[in-house]
């Protein structure tokens, strides 16, 4: 019996991507790739996680508020990226955010890039470098105020297999945080 054309045409174009797909199968996992700097954030932040975020009452938040939602946080890029990406939502309006952050070799830093879609409206840009202060995870970023630049921090703390905080505010003139928001994260 005569084979139909068809098939042959299929099999020409599949049978040549089965070696790409076996050694994709057999490549290192973004894990496995990543460099001792990432290794550690993404111990600390990949996976699913319930959000709660409650907000002060301030000038940013006259009545104060809170939300919640969800976040999931993984590899990207080898290993070489660690990317979040969240939604949430309560009495100071819906939130959708994604944060990029990597290793920076040669400075010796993590790198922050944010995307944020809020009430007030959306922007994305490199949101300063991060560090870690012994088991905390501090993002130190500038954000403009009245037409004055202003220093910022996003702390993450006390961060365990199935928890950490973020606490996030402006640095004081004597260098501590004046907490405006606290977000908790609780694993899935």
């Amino acid at each position: 019996m005569k084979k139909p054309n068809w098939i042959i045409g299929v099999c020409l174009l599949v049978f040549p991507f089965i070696p790409v797909v076996a050694q994709n199968a057999t490549s290192p996992t973004s894990a496995e790739a990543a460099s001792p700097e990432m290794e550690r954030v993404a111990k600390a932040f990949v996976g699913d996680w319930k959000t709660t975020e409650s907000m002060d009452r301030g000038d940013l938040f006259p009545q104060g508020g809170g939300r919640s939602g969800k976040s999931q946080w993984r590899l990207a890029a080898g290993g070489t990226t660690l990317v979040g990406e969240g939604q949430s939502d309560g009495s100071v309006g819906p939130l959708w955010y994604l944060i990029t952050i990597w290793w920076d070799r040669p400075a010796k830093v993590y790198r922050f890039f944010t995307c944020f879609r809020d009430s007030r409206g959306s922007s994305c840009k490199v949101r300063g470098t991060a560090h870690w202060e012994r088991d905390s995870f501090v993002n130190d970023y500038e954000e403009v105020e009245h037409g004055k630049k202003t220093k910022w921090r996003d702390a993450f703390v006390e961060i365990t297999p199935t928890f950490h905080k973020l606490l996030a505010g402006r640095l004081k003139a004597d260098g501590t945080l004046q907490t405006l928001i606290t977000s908790t994260s609780t694993r899935k």
